[in-house]
């Protein structure tokens, strides 16, 4: 049986008093994805956070080659690549400056030109050097993205990634996804679609 990096345990979240879902256990080899569905206010979200150490779950818990991702949160936190609704991303900097500080937060600084090689893979070279706020929503959410092209992060775990791109830019995230999936990484991410993803993974629904 192939070894998972990921694996959740019976784990359940709740909101207030509610379960939010039944007990979600599932496995997350090396070189595949999962894709997580859910109506409004399943728990899409909540799950995610949890995944990445920001909720605990209700019950059960999140395993990362096999242990509890508490026990070395530090490892974890460097395997991981966590893109959110919010971007995180700073207005009165550049999409350059943004992508050089958030590289150097997560302690695998960038070089200038590899921050500039990065945007230019997602289409923003031009606009490297322009405020963000100045940018347009899709725009801001390319720059966010950059991230991935110089992720060295095994695990991916990304809230609606395909929200707000026009056509090229569905195409070149998924160009960026298929690409980590096939060296080996891990994929997990919510979507209201189905995913334009050419490698292989598993599907499955949160329901209460």
């Amino acid at each position: 049986m192939e070894k998972s990096l990921l694996a959740l345990d019976a784990v359940t979240c709740v909101r207030g008093l509610r379960p939010l879902f039944a007990p979600l256990s599932l496995a997350l080899p090396a070189g595949q994805w999962v894709h997580i569905q859910g109506a409004n206010g399943a728990g899409k979200t909540t799950l995610l956070r949890t995944v990445c150490g920001l909720a605990m779950p209700e019950t059960g818990q999140v395993l990362w080659q096999g242990q509890p991702i508490h026990q070395d949160r530090a490892a974890y936190q460097s395997d991981l690549l966590y893109l959110g609704h919010a971007l995180a991303l700073k207005g009165e900097l550049s999409a350059l400056d943004n992508l050089i500080t958030d590289a150097r937060l997560r302690g695998h600084p960038l070089r200038a030109e590899q921050a500039l090689h990065a945007l230019s893979q997602v289409g923003l070279r031009a606009r490297a050097h322009l405020p963000l706020r100045v940018l347009s929503q899709g725009q801001q959410r390319r720059a966010a993205l950059a991230r991935l092209v110089v992720s060295q992060a095994r695990l991916w775990v990304l809230d609606e990634p395909w929200v707000a791109l026009d056509a090229d830019s569905v195409a070149l995230l998924s160009h960026q996804l298929d690409a980590h999936v096939r060296r080996g990484g891990a994929l997990m991410f919510t979507s209201h679609q189905a995913a334009p993803l050419a490698t292989s993974g598993q599907t499955v629904s949160l329901h209460a």
